[in-house]
């Protein structure tokens, strides 16, 4: 093995302990590109002398500027909005029922990046504001970077991330021009809060979620590493509740935890214990 290849290797181990994400090949090409930020601020030109200086571990911070830096951060408002749109026409009508005594719904966007699927979701509730008149709505976004939550935090985007999946109406209606860009606007964003997580790691909150969006954040993941966090989010969600995922992600062949929500696209159930102990057996869950 080359040295660079060798390099290459300390980082992608660096990044998967760190997150549990893995630096496939197919993911390799960006390496280079992801990283030349942190080549400036060190003053080097490489990957290899990266690697020394992580071996030399004179800098503390600059192993996190390096995982940083090869997070995949890419997201935009109303993302894949078929898929999307499931939310408001199906399952949050299905979850109004089911709590109408306590009119309490809590939302996790696991893998939030900088917010704007918790926005999404706040500007669909402050759409159909008569609709959830007296609920209490909490949506909780978390991310394994640190950046990307700040970013979410400041509620500040620029113009060609709000061009991104809102209509000039949505926009004006949602946010307000700022500091060459579009902030968002404090009461739609007031039941949304955000927080820094590894989804590897224990639930973010001691409530279950009546809902979970965890969208293309397992595809970084391997097969191991995918059971792991489809064990959290199994722990994480209300035993009624639903699991969307990304259109390229699924449960099958990956989990026994979550079953295919009939009828609904990226959209998944918690099996329940005894079920799951049925499956794990060997025996079908009809039997």
């Amino acid at each position: 093995m080359q040295l660079t290849d060798a390099s290459h290797q300390i980082v992608a181990d660096l990044l998967a302990e760190r997150t549990g994400q893995q630096l496939t090949q197919s993911r390799m090409w960006r390496v280079e590109t992801a990283l030349s930020a942190v080549y400036r601020e060190c003053g080097i030109s490489n990957i290899d002398q990266l690697v020394c200086l992580l071996d030399q571990q004179t800098e503390r911070q600059l192993p996190g500027k390096v995982v940083e830096a090869l997070l995949n951060n890419e997201t935009y408002f109303y993302r894949d909005k078929p898929t999307f749109d499931q939310l408001p026409e199906t399952v949050l009508p299905l979850l109004a029922q089911a709590r109408e005594r306590t009119r309490k719904l809590s939302i996790w966007c696991a893998g939030c990046s900088t917010g704007q699927e918790a926005l999404s979701l706040a500007m669909l509730f402050a759409d159909q504001a008569a609709d959830w008149a007296d609920w209490t709505i909490d949506i909780l976004g978390t991310d394994v970077s640190g950046k990307a939550i700040s970013a979410a935090q400041s509620g500040h985007y620029s113009q060609f991330e709000v061009q991104r999946g809102l209509s000039v109406s949505q926009m004006l209606r949602h946010f307000r021009e700022e500091d060459g860009g579009w902030k968002i606007d404090e009461k739609t964003v007031a039941n949304v809060s955000y927080r820094q997580h590894n989804i590897l790691t224990e639930p973010p909150a001691n409530t279950h979620f009546d809902l979970i969006l965890c969208r293309n954040v397992l595809l970084y993941f391997d097969a191991g590493t995918r059971a792991r966090a489809f064990d959290r989010l199994h722990r994480a969600v209300a035993a009624d509740g639903f699991l969307m995922l990304g259109a390229g992600e699924t449960v099958v062949g990956q989990t026994n935890v979550f079953s295919h929500a009939p009828g609904l696209a990226s959209l998944y159930q918690p099996v329940a214990r005894h079920e799951q102990k049925l499956r794990e057996a060997g025996f079908a869950a009809a039997h």
